[in-house]
């Protein structure tokens, strides 16, 4: 359990795909715990039936693409102005494309459920099943032939008391149901199995990986960028608070003497906070900053600081030997 706790933090890929995987789960827990009750009217099975089968999965379907992190860093890299760094299109498609297979995981759950149950398809298309197929049929009820098929999903009906009608009826429907169920799910995994195999033929693999390392570079950066933002506003709101305490202060205060190994604490503790600051101290500054992030992202070199000179402390004896060196 701790491994599996252990990959799904580890990334956002991870976790999007655990977020995917619980929706899944919840969508067969919602169909599980639904009671289904058919309307048994001809006019209105068909589109009950098929409203439920449809309806929850759209609204699967939206929920995972709110809930899907590759959502927002494709949005932001598509409508972004362009800046000191261009867009690469393939970026986004992989993005969109990761975002789309991970939010048609819980619809697709849901209707595979529905399928391979029955209760739904029996209810919609009862109606179209040929009665003089079974033999056994009500027909001293004064209701004609459509009507009848129609109330074949509700077992409680009295018409079907002592009949073995509906239940043949309903097993022939349910088979097909059944069928289509498996169909769909074996289509999708020959469709995945045979795009696993065929993709690497017909796409270049460094081009593939470089397009996966720089959308999980734009998923990193973001991350960063608000860790970044949020320890500076932490630190932004403490020193604006001790500024206006301080300014508040009466002019008569009880000096004692500082404690030296407290007052180098003290100084760590500023220059800690001086360091996170980065130099913007006003909200003209943190405005002006945020405006140049969006409209005009840094471009993707850091040779600058990769290669910035580093002071290096060395102690010699009074022959000129090294005795030690301190970076």
């Amino acid at each position: 359990m701790q491994l599996i706790l252990q990959y799904f933090q580890s990334n956002s890929e991870s976790i999007s795909n655990g977020i995917c995987i619980i929706l899944a789960l919840v969508s067969v827990k919602l169909y599980t715990s639904f009671d289904f009750n058919c309307p048994c009217l001809p006019q209105y099975n068909k589109l009950y039936s098929l409203g439920v089968m449809i309806v929850p999965p759209i609204i699967l379907f939206f929920l995972g693409v709110l809930v899907n992190r590759h959502t927002g860093v494709m949005m932001d890299e598509w409508l972004r102005p362009i800046g000191k760094r261009s867009k690469n299109p393939s970026v986004v498609k992989y993005l969109f494309s990761a975002m789309l297979q991970r939010a048609l995981l819980a619809p697709m759950v849901w209707i595979l459920v529905t399928l391979l149950d029955g209760k739904i398809f029996i209810c919609a298309f009862s109606v179209s099943v040929d009665p003089a197929l079974f033999s056994g049929l009500p027909n001293n009820t004064g209701l004609d032939v459509i009507k009848i098929m129609a109330k074949v999903p509700c077992k409680e009906d009295i018409i079907f008391t002592n009949s073995s009608f509906r239940k043949a009826v309903s097993r022939y429907v349910r088979c097909y149901s059944q069928a289509v169920g498996w169909s769909i799910l074996l289509i999708l995994i020959v469709m995945g199995a045979m795009g696993r195999l065929i993709k690497p033929c017909f796409e270049d693999h460094a081009t593939f990986l470089q397009t996966r390392y720089w959308s999980n570079y734009l998923d990193v950066e973001q991350k960063l960028f608000d860790e970044t933002c949020v320890l500076h506003a932490r630190d932004f709101a403490r020193k604006c608070v001790v500024q206006f305490f301080e300014d508040m202060r009466e002019d008569t205060l009880l000096r004692l003497p500082h404690p030296p190994f407290l007052a180098n604490c003290q100084e760590e503790w500023e220059d800690e906070e001086e360091e996170r600051l980065h130099g913007v101290t006003k909200q003209e500054q943190m405005n002006e900053l945020l405006n140049k992030w969006y409209y005009n992202k840094p471009e993707l070199d850091v040779t600058r600081i990769a290669h910035r000179p580093k002071m290096c402390i060395t102690w010699e004896d009074r022959e000129g030997k090294t005795l030690y060196s301190d970076v």
